[in-house]
């Protein structure tokens, strides 16, 4: 196919009264191709065969069955199958489908961005990395809580994200804010979402974590299904902490760590001027709102005994979130009940504390106690119960049978 240049050249070298011939060869192609383009009048643009498409008169149950399925082209091919009896390529599918792709995929990234007013909102997530702590690699987890307004942020890091590290961590973040939001937004963690349906948005949240809300006084919110962005600056603000409180650093214990993330959210997070705000989340915060936050008035910390039963194994030990704690050996293979409260756990049988421990921090540690094992063979100890002494009591000599005379005479007589 000649160029639109080209084909002018053929026109008006033809107007000055040169030949096919003398044409295509100055041009440098075939005498058809000039005649085409001469006696067509100029330069028509190429245009494809239009062929009717299988699935053209569909469209509108392409549209809702694509929209309904998430975008999985292969799913709405099958129900082509199943509810029109049109057997086609998943290519086809995807062809016909492509527009609604494209639509599908802009609503999943826009974003409405919406500022809170002062002491409304509080958003709230957990970022794992892994660090070097002395001579070892340690995943570490790392909860962040971000104020919406002033974007001040709490750091914490826990080697876990058992709902007690989310519960102990907003705790942290309201002593160090120095008071209460209105609501918490919080990610569909398992700890704290049971069910949230995407559809009608209906959320079942934790009880502790309802109770907590209770005792504290804030409304929880869970972000969308599939929608992180919901929670945005709590989302960048994870990242932040990585790549700049975290930074490829190492720390010579755990301590250590701790004391850095409380000097780097002082000297450094804080004081920065922040990319959305354009001023230190410190000195906003101080302006509007530390005295947008509803006041502590000194209450303690949240309580909650957490109450599971269990079974005794044969090590002699309960099983609790992936640790073992152990209880006097007589009580293998009866049921006892575990209380945890804070970070002491007790065992109890037939109502009565058998033993306790504090809790593991880790996840698959074994807490024992050697007095629970006295008995065993095999366990310290010597494997068998102490021997008690028992004090020698003096033994009588029986009474002669007969006088000692008698002896004498046998003995033939005396000295």
């Amino acid at each position: 196919m000649q160029t639109p240049e080209a084909v002018a050249a053929m026109q008006r070298l033809y107007g000055l009264g040169w030949g096919l011939r003398r044409i295509a060869e100055e041009l440098g192609c075939s005498r058809n191709t000039v005649k085409h383009y001469v006696h067509q009048g100029g330069w028509v643009p190429y245009r494809s065969p239009q062929r009717p498409r299988k699935l053209a008169h569909l469209e509108p149950w392409l549209a809702t069955s694509f929209r309904q399925h998430r975008g999985n082209a292969d799913v709405v091919r099958q129900e082509l199958q199943r509810v029109h009896g049109m057997t086609v390529s998943l290519r086809t599918v995807e062809r016909a489908v492509q527009p609604w792709r494209q639509e599908l995929d802009a609503e999943a990234r826009a974003t409405v961005r919406f500022e809170t007013a002062p002491g409304r909102q509080l958003q709230i997530d957990f970022g794992t990395t892994t660090v070097s702590i002395g001579v070892e690699r340690v995943t570490i987890h790392l909860f962040v809580a971000t104020l919406g307004f002033s974007r001040r942020a709490f750091v914490r890091v826990f080697d876990h994200e058992r709902q007690s590290a989310w519960l102990d961590g907003l705790e942290g973040a309201f002593q160090y804010f120095g008071g209460l939001p209105e609501e918490v937004l919080l990610d569909n963690a398992r700890a704290l979402v049971e069910h949230h349906d995407p559809t009608t948005r209906i959320v079942v949240f934790n009880p502790r974590l309802l109770a907590f809300a209770r005792y504290w006084g804030f409304q929880p919110r869970a972000c969308a299904p599939y929608r992180a962005r919901t929670k945005g600056k709590d989302e960048r603000g994870v990242g932040y902490v990585k790549h700049n409180a975290i930074a490829g650093r190492t720390w010579a214990s755990w301590a250590a760590l701790e004391a850095h993330l409380s000097e780097w959210s002082r000297a450094v997070a804080d004081v920065r001027i922040h990319g959305t705000t354009g001023e230190p989340p410190l000195e906003r915060f101080q302006r509007a709102e530390a005295m947008a936050l509803r006041p502590l008035n000194g209450r303690p910390p949240f309580h909650w005994t957490r109450e599971l039963t269990r079974r005794v194994h044969t090590d002699s030990c309960v099983e609790v979130d992936t640790n073992h704690y152990s209880v006097p050996w007589r009580l293998i293979g009866e049921t006892v009940t575990v209380r945890v409260r804070d970070d002491r756990m007790g065992i109890f049988h037939a109502g009565t504390e058998v033993a306790w421990h504090l809790v593991a921090a880790g996840r698959r540690q074994r807490r024992l106690e050697p007095a629970h094992l006295v008995g065993i063979v095999g366990a310290p100890g010597g494997g068998r119960p102490p021997t008690i002494p028992v004090p020698a009591v003096p033994v009588p000599a029986p009474a002669l049978l007969r006088p000692l005379a008698d002896y004498e005479v046998a003995a033939g007589g005396g000295w």
